[in-house]
């Protein structure tokens, strides 16, 4: 691969997906199992159920964008009370790779299946709708008396 294709921007937005998910991932991994049931003062989904959502969230413009790479994502939201790590765990990184698939067939043809702009908003969209839920999954930790560790809440913003 030359400097040129190395540095393109959608290599850089590519990238910039993975170090996104990479950040979910270690979220998860380093949210004790039994905080998966922590939820906000305030209600709504639990911490388990916020990560079960994004993998949701994720499979359902998958369907609607490239159906035939959701034939081996396995949706979690119905059976999301009892949700394992290790469950959630494999599921993101399933559905973080068919969305990097698809942002990377999408940047390449400048153009996007059943979404209403293009490659580019959609992997705005994504981050953006990702973080809210990672900032209410951290806030719903921090409600139920387990708030992140300096490792974490630093880690979190090591994009490196």
């Amino acid at each position: 691969m030359g400097i040129q294709e190395k540095n393109s921007l959608e290599t850089q937005l590519l990238e910039t997906w993975n170090i996104h998910n990479k950040m979910n991932l270690f979220l998860l991994e380093e949210t004790p199992s039994e905080y998966l049931k922590d939820s906000s003062s305030s209600g709504g989904r639990n911490v388990g159920e916020q990560f079960a959502h994004i993998h949701e969230n994720r499979i359902a413009w998958i369907k609607e964008i490239a159906p035939e790479e959701a034939k081996d994502l396995t949706p979690l939201t119905q059976n999301a009370k009892d949700i394992t790590k290790e469950q959630l765990h494999s599921e993101l990184i399933k559905s973080g790779v068919a969305i990097n698939k698809i942002l990377s067939q999408s940047f390449a043809k400048q153009k996007l299946k059943n979404f209403y702009s293009h490659p580019a908003a959609f992997f705005g969209y994504l981050i953006s709708h990702e973080s809210h839920h990672r900032g209410q999954i951290i806030l719903s930790l921090k409600q139920a008396g387990h708030p992140l560790s300096e490792k974490v809440s630093y880690g979190l913003w090591d994009w490196n």
